[in-house]
């Protein structure tokens, strides 16, 4: 199982980016799939998240400005990203938690590659 992550950049703040996800390989379900971000000098936080089910979870400082989204049928998760601010610049990673493979129904966590997103003021 793969996450293949893009979508960040360089933007002003005030402007709107839109991260993707893509889950590859031998998958039966995703639990969970979310975004995380780690901003210089601190540690990896979640940012939002969505279940199988389509129940959303976002951290304080992105409710209002950002929306997670999910495709099914694509294992795919999406996050748009409203009204950046500077400090939400920082390294994004995507996850997917409880990935149950078809070849083995074994279920296990995993992560994407890191994508960089930076908000000037």
């Amino acid at each position: 199982v793969q996450l293949q992550a893009s979508g960040g950049g360089l933007v002003r703040a005030g402007g709107s980016l839109r991260l993707s996800c893509a889950a590859s390989g031998s998958i039966f379900s995703i639990h969970v799939m979310g975004w995380y971000r780690q901003a210089p000098g601190k540690q990896r936080e979640p940012v939002a998240a969505v279940t199988n089910g389509g129940s959303t979870n976002y951290a304080d400082s992105a409710k209002g400005r950002f929306t997670i989204s999910r495709d099914y049928a694509k294992n795919a998760v999406y996050l748009q990203m409203n009204s950046l601010k500077p400090e939400d610049t920082g390294v994004y990673y995507c996850n997917a938690l409880g990935v149950v493979v078809t070849t083995t129904l074994d279920e296990d966590d995993y992560w994407g590659q890191e994508t960089q997103v930076t908000v000037s003021s």
